[in-house]
């Protein structure tokens, strides 16, 4: 009897997933749902992300939607951040938190730089979503999901 009942738990894992998390997402410091349970969401963040998932639910990504400029680029490069089709999932949440911290910073041209950011990489998810995410060369390059995800939980528009 009691190998039988340790036989069902061994399967059962109460603390595997968050609630909040994706069916592939396992819960953990780096999900999305960890992250946004730390602390407050920028408002610049929430008005990208509305417009994002508005523009999802209507459009489907079939309008145009262009590469970043090399302004851009230039930009990401000052901070380290490399394109969005070349960042790992742990990259992505790492670059998250920074932004997240910076849009709340004292400091204002850190602030502009921060909410510039999240504005390119919006930017850039888009040109994914159009491509359908051939650009990606490598299963090892999948930042832009944890970003899609964290612009769909932080979004008051759901996307069903």
């Amino acid at each position: 009897m009691l190998e039988t009942v340790i036989e069902r738990k061994s399967g059962f894992d109460l603390t595997a997933r968050s609630a909040f998390s994706k069916e592939d997402e396992k819960f953990s410091s780096r999900s999305v749902a960890a992250m946004l349970g730390r602390n407050t969401t920028p408002i610049s963040h929430k008005k990208i992300a509305d417009n994002y998932t508005i523009i999802k639910k209507i459009f489907k990504f079939q309008a145009v939607a262009g590469r970043i400029s090399n302004q851009e680029k230039a930009l990401l490069n000052k901070y380290d951040f490399g394109t969005l089709e070349y960042t790992t999932t742990d990259k992505m949440y790492q670059e998250l938190e920074l932004l997240r911290k910076w849009s709340e910073s004292t400091d204002s041209d850190l602030r502009n730089d921060s909410d510039h950011i999240i504005e390119i990489r919006a930017k850039e998810l888009k040109f994914l979503d159009t491509m359908g995410h051939s650009y990606i060369s490598n299963e090892i390059y999948q930042g832009y999901t944890v970003l899609e995800n964290y612009f769909i939980e932080i979004s008051k528009y759901p996307i069903n």
